[in-house]
């Protein structure tokens, strides 16, 4: 009988709803530089050990710049914006001072790197999650100079649970995804870019997963994403639970009609995606549109700004893979996490406050009129009849004066559809201002949770407070949602909460139009919704309104859902 040393059951943070059982798989670790690298006093010994250095560092810029290339959607933005890193003059310059004070190639790589981490971690905020990419680069450029096998984990072989400390971009991006059951890992938080990817690609996934990285290699484990467990050795009931689970995905997954409430009240339901080629790929009448193309991708691996043309012709493919149907576009979401080589601005204490979304056009203008005019163009190369598909709303907005002036922007560049993000508790506040301003308003929960509870995203032991339950942030949504309702124009949430079924629910009830999300949340969202009225839903939304705290919040909405969704979606 084998020896379980760790608790049978680890609990974390769960990201999605579906379960999953496999043996468990462990990543290597990283490098360790030797203690005794020897230091350099020959000028001839430097010289060399500096190539060698800089040689590393552009060979993982270069490979991760090719990952990024191929990777779907938010896989893609995250090693892009690691291959920046990887190739920051900065970062090299750090790296040649070392060495060129007596220190071996491999640990002034490691020093430079140790040195940039702390200044991100003490800056918080969304720079945080960057300490764990540019740790990836040091990885794996020390692995490189040492030659020694890259970080990461060993081929697949069968279907596993890969579980980590922490997974890196590239870590993510080495994975055969058809042997991947699971991600586990003992750090990051539920926003973070683990999380992100896994929601992406609809695999089960536990974050803070305390102790988890201590099981055993090759233990049977469970892992349940909503319930935020991983158990070692489950039982005869959990596997048959898991399989139970399994099934009722596979029927869910089957039902592509279009979203409503039981007695037909129309709530569309669209996806979430980053790249054209993530449109291409989903499946026949999946998702009814898509309510948040993140444009990003196109910039953050790029030296130099895309070009009017290269972005038109991106943003073409993408209208036409929708054939027709609703494409929201959001501009460029860049600054404090992910910032754009070619528009650096002064270093920022507080980068989630500073200039990021829509704040780039203080300082780097021409970015948002070539992204707007470029955008102009892809929807003139389209059929008459097909051009009112293209919706085009920024991030970040304030106030009503900057709605306005976006708007202006955009229609200027014949773009028909205008709106903006709810992300600033200062813009649902103004919610009915805004609305004036523009047709149509999008509210990005994670943000709005953020900013609303003071609470850095990134922070996983904070993560109760980001809960988009907390009755202050609905009471915003629920205001917008208002606002929306006597403007007559539609209120849509792309934040993930959207991907909850439970709460797709409250968030109709409250009077929100259209739910998009990742496209793997989109069958049990549908099915819960097809399940109960839009009287049912408003009752939902009433009692979690009225709940203390997002703990009561979640169980009153449960409390008035029907038992037998809340039993199937394992709610």
């Amino acid at each position: 009988m084998s020896t379980v040393t760790t608790p049978r059951t680890v609990s974390g943070v769960g990201v999605g709803r579906s379960a999953a059982l496999a043996p468990l798989a462990l990543v290597r670790p990283a490098p360790v530089v030797p203690p005794g690298e020897s230091r350099l006093t020959d000028p001839s010994e430097r010289a060399a050990a500096i190539t060698t250095a800089l040689t590393a560092l552009a060979e993982v810029a270069a490979e991760f710049a090719e990952r990024a290339a191929t990777a779907p959607g938010a896989l893609g933005e995250v090693l892009g914006a690691t291959a920046g890193m990887a190739a920051d003059p900065e970062l090299a310059a750090m790296v040649r001072a070392r060495v060129e004070n007596g220190q071996g190639p491999a640990a002034a790589v490691d020093d430079a790197v140790t040195e940039v981490v702390a200044m991100l971690t003490a800056a918080g905020g969304l720079l945080t999650e960057r300490s764990t990419d540019l740790r990836s680069v040091r990885d794996h450029a020390v692995a490189r100079i040492l030659g020694l096998p890259a970080p990461g984990l060993p081929e697949l072989r069968e279907r596993s649970v890969v579980c980590a400390v922490d997974l890196s971009p590239a870590d993510t991006a080495a994975l055969d995804l058809a042997h991947v059951a699971a991600l586990v890992t003992e750090s990051g938080g539920p926003t973070g870019h683990t999380a992100i990817i896994a929601r992406q690609l609809g695999i089960p996934c536990v974050v803070r997963a305390t102790g988890a990285a201590r099981i055993p290699e090759g233990t049977l484990v469970a892992v349940d994403a909503a319930t935020g467990t991983v158990t070692a050795h489950p039982d005869r009931a959990l596997v048959e639970a898991i399989h139970r689970r399994a099934e009722t995905e596979r029927v869910l997954a089957e039902d592509t009609a279009p979203g409503a409430t039981a007695d037909g009240h129309r709530v569309p339901l669209l996806a979430n995606v980053g790249t054209p080629h993530e449109i291409e790929q989903l499946a026949p009448a999946t998702a009814e549109g898509i309510g948040l193309f993140r444009t990003e991708v196109l910039f953050l691996d790029a030296a130099t700004a895309p070009s009017r043309d290269r972005q038109a012709a991106q943003y073409a493919r993408a209208l036409a893979a929708t054939d027709g149907a609703r494409t929201v576009i959001r501009t460029l979401d860049a600054g404090a996490d992910k910032p754009l080589a070619f528009a650096a601005h002064e270093d920022e204490d507080n980068p989630a406050l500073g200039v990021r979304g829509y704040r780039l056009v203080r300082t780097q203008p021409q970015l948002l009129e070539e992204q707007l005019a470029a955008l102009g163009a892809a929807a003139r190369a389209r059929e008459p009849q097909d051009r009112a598909d293209l919706w085009v709303m920024a991030p970040m907005i304030s106030t009503p004066a900057e709605a306005r002036t976006f708007a202006r922007l955009a229609r200027a560049h014949g773009i028909g559809t205008v709106g903006v993000m709810i992300e600033v508790p200062a813009a649902a506040l103004q919610a009915a201002a805004i609305l004036a301003e523009v047709d149509f308003v999008s509210v990005g929960t994670n943000d709005l949770a953020q900013y609303t509870m003071a609470t850095d995203r990134l922070r996983g032991e904070l993560a109760d407070l980001l809960d988009p339950w907390q009755p202050a942030v609905l009471t915003l949504v629920a205001g917008t949602a208002r606002a929306g309702t006597a403007a007559g124009k539609p209120v849509g949430v792309c934040g993930e909460s959207a991907s909850d079924p439970l709460m797709a629910l409250a968030l109709t009830g409250l009077g929100v139009t259209s739910l998009s999300m990742s496209p793997p949340a989109l069958p049990a969202v549908r099915h819960a919704l097809r399940h109960h009225t839009l009287a049912q839903c408003r009752t939902i939304a009433g009692a979690a309104l009225s709940a203390p705290n997002a703990d009561e919040a979640r169980k009153a909405a449960r409390a008035h859902a029907d038992t037998q969704v809340v039993t199937r979606l394992a709610l």
